[in-house]
């Protein structure tokens, strides 16, 4: 697909080092982070981590957590109640079914309270290496206004994705697609005029 790849081309020139914008050092860490991240601004969730991760160091300290404190420790993020629940659900089951280690596979990770293929997806390819495509908002947004794909569904988004963009380059794409919905291809205003890839813009 000649689109795609001049899309591609593109986009590896004006983004060629992507990557989750999250801090983290661990599976567990970018698993946690990526929870708190929804509808969340990453830049919050960074600051709210800075502290969260001093004081739960290992997936017992967030099993054995006080519901309630850990609430008020990621209160910023918003929704905190379901986050909480999700985080130590999560961390729960990580210790009973999976020896106390984040999954290294789709179909396990989405079996944790909470999580979701974006998620998981975030996790498998940033944390182990494995192609993987995240549709967030962004991408969503941006790969419907390229004509990429036909469905607002992120996990058929996801399907049409994976059946254009090279196996080796899912996980970097979506990072790629992913910064550029954030800074360029924004929701309201996007900023057309420094726009690489406004020649196959559909909205244009």
């Amino acid at each position: 697909m000649k689109k795609m790849e001049e899309i591609l081309k593109r986009l590896e020139k004006e983004i060629p080092e992507a990557r989750t914008a999250l801090n983290y050092r661990s599976p567990l860490e970018l698993l946690v982070a990526t929870i708190l991240s929804a509808q969340c601004t990453d830049e919050r969730v960074n600051m709210v981590v800075k502290t969260l991760f001093k004081k739960y160091k290992n997936v017992q300290d967030y099993a054995s957590s006080n519901l309630r404190e850990l609430e008020e420790d990621i209160r910023p993020t918003g929704f905190y109640k379901n986050k909480a629940k999700a985080i130590k659900g999560s961390c729960q089951a990580i210790i009973t079914r999976f020896g106390e280690k984040v999954p290294k596979t789709l179909e396990e990770l989405i079996t944790l309270p909470g999580v979701g293929r974006k998620t998981a997806n975030v996790v498998l390819g940033s944390c182990f290496g494995q192609p993987a495509i995240v549709v967030d908002t962004h991408v969503r947004r941006v790969s419907r206004r390229l004509g990429l794909v036909k469905s607002d569904d992120p996990e058929k988004i996801e399907r049409e994705l994976s059946k254009i963009i090279p196996k080796d380059k899912w996980t970097l794409v979506s990072h790629q697609l992913l910064l550029f919905g954030r800074h360029i291809c924004k929701s309201r205003k996007p900023l057309c005029s420094q726009c690489t890839i406004s020649p196959f813009c559909k909205v244009l």
